[in-house]
């Protein structure tokens, strides 16, 4: 694993600023996250426009269809080389065998439980209320089907890594700063960048805290001290 654990998220609906960010940062980062905004807003000229800075992109575009979309949008998607991108486990299992592909190097996640959800979230739309239940089932069910990976909040990392073992990518959001108020925010269930590698999480994803501050670079290195 490279040294560098923070995958910094750049949805963004300003290219000029989002790739001055990513300039100015790209030695601090293991890769950067391309996500609906963003992807949308400047499509595959600005993924290149990315690539061009840093080759090792997290497009994140949540695939969720039927299994032959799916197939097809992850087809679509490994032309452009990121090194990972993601589907909803939830889609079911046909839909994540079709996107599993060998040919190319980009790996695919499997998403779980979105960390906006809480509870009450959970029962209303997954009719279970015990988060860790319905992650650790998800997981299961995304390794035996052969996904490379998953994307979990940070609180059900300890319950993924004993789940799949060492051989699994871990990819963690919902990460937040020790400095920032992680209580008012739209993520519900968050933690530190060292509590999340320390817990197993192989990756962190960050983004406003650092793009949105004073000085990314700065806020970038003091959060690689961290951890």
């Amino acid at each position: 694993m490279n040294t560098k654990r923070v995958i910094v998220a750049l949805d963004s609906d300003n290219l000029k600023n989002t790739l001055k960010i990513a300039k100015k940062i790209k030695s601090e980062v293991y890769a950067f996250k391309i996500g609906y905004e963003f992807f949308f807003n400047f499509g595959i000229n600005g993924y290149n426009q990315l690539s061009k800075i840093s080759p090792k992109i997290f497009l994140d575009l949540k695939l969720h269809d039927i299994p032959n979309t799916v197939k097809k949008g992850i087809f679509a998607i490994k032309k452009l080389k990121p090194i990972l991108t993601t589907i909803h486990i939830s889609g079911g299992d046909e839909m994540m065998k079709a996107s599993v592909l060998k040919k190319g190097t980009t790996k695919v996640l499997g998403v779980s439980i979105l960390t906006s959800l809480d509870k009450s979230q959970c029962m209303k739309y997954y009719n279970n209320k015990n988060i860790s239940m319905l992650v650790k089932k998800m997981v299961k069910q995304a390794k035996n089907i052969g996904l490379d990976g998953i994307v979990c909040s940070p609180k059900e990392i300890k319950l993924v890594r004993k789940e799949v073992g060492e051989n699994f990518i871990i990819v963690t959001p919902g990460i937040r700063p020790v400095n920032r108020n992680i209580f008012k925010d739209d993520q519900k269930r968050v933690l530190t960048p060292s509590k999340a590698i320390k817990y197993g999480a192989d990756l962190v994803v960050i983004g406003r805290p650092i793009t949105e501050a004073s000085d990314p670079l700065q806020t970038i290195k003091e959060i690689n001290k961290t951890l």
